[in-house]
């Protein structure tokens, strides 16, 4: 049983690690990446479809995105989503391919973004504290229970504990690494 909640704390934090990672690729730093556009969504007939499903993403270079619609009809609405997005881009159209320059960064709108950022961390942290709280409300259930010992529940405590210290921990290292790649001119 006890095996059991370790795994799943483990596991769920984890999770929270890699959700905030995914969170962090969507702050944009001054270069170009496909990857940018991975959450934007279009109208594709009726049903809310990623570009990336709809259309063909690749670097130009190393400041500008191309997406090339797999159906020429739907340049307008990529270009559309895209604009609405809130990812402060302005694609625009060039035949068949839409082109999306990214601008490059302002000290103060760097600054904006580091706040965005430690802020998505923070959510992080508070979910792998979550984690904690309901692991340890299930042990507290199970000593009730009697179903395990004092002894192993305090044991399974500072087992959840150090999970949490240690996924803290690499939240802080991944907003560090983030801060360092907005600054970075």
């Amino acid at each position: 049983m006890i095996a059991d909640i370790k795994k799943n704390v483990e596991q769920k934090m984890s999770k929270s690690l890699e959700a905030l990672k995914v969170d962090f690729g969507k702050v944009r730093t001054g270069r170009a990446h496909a990857g940018i556009l991975d959450h934007v969504t279009v109208d594709y007939y009726g049903s809310p479809t990623q570009v990336n499903q709809i259309a063909s993403v690749s670097l130009m270079d190393a400041r500008t995105i191309g997406v090339q619609p797999f159906e020429k009809k739907m340049i307008g609405a990529i270009e559309k989503a895209i604009r609405d997005a809130d990812l402060g881009l302005n694609p625009s159209t060039n035949g068949d391919v839409i082109r999306v320059p990214m601008p490059m960064l302002s000290e103060e709108r760097r600054r904006d973004l580091i706040k965005v950022v430690k802020g998505e961390s923070e959510n992080a942290k508070v979910a792998v504290r979550n984690i904690r709280r309901d692991a340890n409300e299930q042990l507290k259930k199970l000593l009730k229970d009697k179903s395990i010992s004092e002894d192993d529940e305090r044991r399974a405590q500072e087992d959840v504990q150090k999970f949490t210290d240690r996924f803290v921990l690499e939240i802080d290292k991944a907003l560090q690494v983030k801060e360092v790649e907005l600054m970075a001119v």
